[in-house]
């Protein structure tokens, strides 16, 4: 539904923090489900841990938010500028079930339960294969800068 080419347009994320890429399902307002390929090219698996590589769960919360702000200016027929940023303002729940590791594709499933006066509200997982790696509520707003 979208490839990276829009991804890289609707967000302002880029390398090595840009943690989408492709958009499989998106139905505005709703829910989004998206993928993250999980290489072990990753930088930060040099420090995490070179013996045992595995995502940092920050990174796992972060690319479901990343997931969610595709959902929410998809949703408000936005596109992001240079005076916009979309901020995360909760994680509540949050529980990490598997390790995500070097090969895996993480995919992201996020539904929107409420927006309102520029506060979004999430109930985001991942997963491997069928296997839950992260759930957790996710709380995230848009706000423009001078």
């Amino acid at each position: 539904m979208m490839d990276i080419h829009e991804i890289l347009k609707k967000l302002p994320h880029r390398y090595p923090i840009l943690l989408v890429d492709r958009v499989l399902e998106l139905d505005k307002g709703k829910r989004i489900k998206a993928i993250k390929n999980v290489s072990i090219n990753e930088q930060f698996f040099q420090g995490h841990f070179p013996h045992r590589p595995v995502m940092p769960g920050v990174l796992m919360l972060e690319a479901l938010a990343q997931a969610a702000a595709l959902l929410s200016f998809e949703s408000l027929g936005k596109v992001p500028d240079d005076k916009t940023v979309y901020y995360f303002a909760g994680i509540d729940g949050a529980r990490f079930k598997r390790p995500v590791e070097p090969g895996d594709q993480l995919t992201l499933d996020v539904t929107l339960d409420r927006a309102k006066a520029g506060v979004f509200k999430y109930t985001a997982r991942a997963l491997v294969g069928e296997e839950l790696a992260v759930e957790a509520q996710l709380m995230c707003t848009m706000r423009t800068i001078a």
